[in-house]
C-alpha cells in the first residue's frame, strides 16, 4: 500500500504540516507541526496541533516520528507538545549543530545550551534510511535555505521537500539567513528534480498569487517544466543571481526572533526564570 499523506494548513504562517502513514491503525510520522503564537500578546496555543491530534486518534495511529525539515523561522514547533500527547521521537538533520552555534551567539543563550543537537531525540545523517511502520523513508540533506535542511523521501514515490521548493508559480526559498547559500540551494533542488517526473513533492509553505487557492502538492515533472525560478534551462549562475537579488529586497519573517530561539531547542521553551515566567529575547540592532 502506498503512503497516505494528510496535510494541515496553518493560515497564520502559510505552513503545511503533514501526517504520513500507511493505513489506519498503523504507525505514522508528523512533519513540521505548528504551535500557535500570538506575537502581540506573547501567548502560545495548540489549536493547530490539536487538529493533528484529532486526526491521529481518529485513525488510530501510533506516532513513531516527529520530523522537522529544519529550524523554522516563521513558526514555533509544536513537536514537544505532540510528543507529550502522542509519543514519538523528535528528529532533524545532524547539521542543526551549525544553526545552533550561530544562534547561540546571536541570542547569547545560556552557557549550558549545547550546540550538538542533543535537544533532539534523533539526528539524521545524509541519506539515512528509516522506517515509518512498513514505509521505507530516507532523509535527504538539502542545504541552502539553511545548512540543516532535510527532505524526506517516502517509499521512493513522495518527498516532503521542506523549504527548498515552493509551488511552481511561487518558486524557491530564500537563502539570506545565517548559513544560507544560493549555490547550495541550487544543487539541493537539482538533487530533488533528478527523481522521476511522477514523484510527488509536498511543500512546507505556499504563498499563492491572487486568484489561486493554497496548494501543497506538485510533482518533479511540474517543477522542471514550470517553476518560475528553476525550470529546465535555468543554470546555476542565473539562479544564484536571481536568488541573491530577490533576497536583498525581502524583509525578515515576522516570527523569526521568537521562532528560531525556540526551534533550535527542538521546540522547547527556555527554562523559566526565578519568577516562574518563560522569557524570549529580542536582540536589538543585530539583524
Amino acid at each position: 500500500m502506498s503512503a497516505q499523506i494528510e496535510a494541515f494548513l496553518d493560515p497564520a504562517s502559510s505552513t503545511y504540516s503533514y501526517v504520513v502513514y500507511e493505513a489506519d491503525g498503523g504507525q505514522c510520522a508528523i512533519v513540521d507541526p505548528v504551535l500557535d503564537y500570538d506575537g502581540a500578546a506573547g501567548r502560545t496555543g495548540t489549536a493547530q496541533a490539536d487538529k493533528i491530534i484529532a486526526f491521529v486518534r481518529a485513525h488510530r495511529l501510533q506516532v513513531q516520528w516527529l520530523l522537522e525539515t529544519h529550524a523554522h523561522a516563521d513558526h514555533l514547533s509544536a513537536a514537544p507538545y505532540l510528543r507529550r500527547e502522542l509519543g514519538g521521537k523528535i528528529a532533524i538533520g545532524e547539521s542543526i549543530s551549525k544553526v545552533q552555534s550561530v544562534f547561540k551567539a546571536l541570542f547569547n543563550l545560556e552557557p549550558e545550551f549545547c550546540v550538538d543537537g542533543s535537544q533532539f531525540d534523533h539526528l539524521f545523517a545524509p541519506n539515512e534510511s528509516f522506517m515509518i511502520g512498513n514505509l521505507m523513508a530516507t532523509a535527504l540533506h538539502v542545504p541552502g535555505h539553511t545548512p540543516a535542511d532535510m527532505a524526506y523521501l517516502i517509499d521512493g514515490e513522495q518527498i516532503l521537500v521542506g523549504d527548498t521548493l515552493f509551488m511552481p508559480d511561487v518558486g524557491t526559498a530564500r537563502c539570506d539567513f545565517p548559513g544560507g547559500n544560493a549555490q547550495q540551494l541550487f544543487k539541493s533542488i537539482q538533487k530533488l528534480l533528478a527523481f522521476p517526473a511522477s514523484v510527488k513533492l509536498y511543500v512546507c509553505h505556499d504563498y499563492p498569487p491572487e486568484g489561486r487557492a493554497s496548494q501543497c502538492q506538485t510533482t518533479v515533472g511540474e517543477q522542471r517544466k514550470s517553476n518560475i525560478h528553476v525550470h529546465d534551462g535555468i543554470d546555476e549562475a542565473a539562479f544564484v543571481e536571481m536568488r541573491t537579488t530577490r533576497d536583498a529586497g525581502l524583509g525578515m519573517p515576522t516570527l523569526l526572533l521568537p521562532a528560531i530561539q525556540v526551534n533550535v531547542r527542538a521546540g522547547n521553551m527556555p527554562a523559566p526564570e526565578d519568577n516562574g515566567v518563560v522569557y524570549l529575547k529580542i536582540p536589538l540592532n543585530k539583524l
